[in-house]
């Protein structure tokens, strides 16, 4: 299982820039995705997560109205626009799915990550 971060770089405030997510051996269309970020001496801090229908979406207030989530199941890919950055979005992104599936030998958690891409907002 590999998931596969993208798209990350430097950019002016005010600029977009749009992260990609993609998995192997693995199927990600059918699982609920999350986008985190991280900034050195901070919390991790969920920024997106997305159902695998694509119809429920949750951000947080730091993010809402300037990120968007979407997803490509064809593709096995998950997307993170982000629009109107500003520096406090400066971090390490990182794509994550985790959960409990359900088999005939009982219940099995998974939770896996990517290596992450880094964002970086300069004037």
């Amino acid at each position: 299982v590999q998931l596969v971060e993208s798209g990350g770089g430097l950019v002016q405030p005010g600029g977009s820039l749009r992260l990609s997510c993609v998995a192997s051996g693995f199927p990600l269309s059918r699982y609920v995705v999350n986008w985190y970020r991280q900034a050195p001496g901070k919390e991790r801090e969920l920024v997106a997560a997305i159902t695998s229908s694509g119809t429920g979406i949750v951000y947080p207030n730091s993010v809402k109205g300037r990120f968007t989530i979407s997803r490509d199941n064809a593709k096995d890919t998950v997307y993170l626009q982000m629009d109107k950055v500003n520096p406090d979005d400066t971090a390490m992104y990182y794509c994550n799915t985790k959960g409990t599936v359900s088999g005939a030998t009982g219940d099995s958690a998974y939770d896996y990550w990517g290596q992450g891409t880094q964002v970086t907002v300069v004037s």
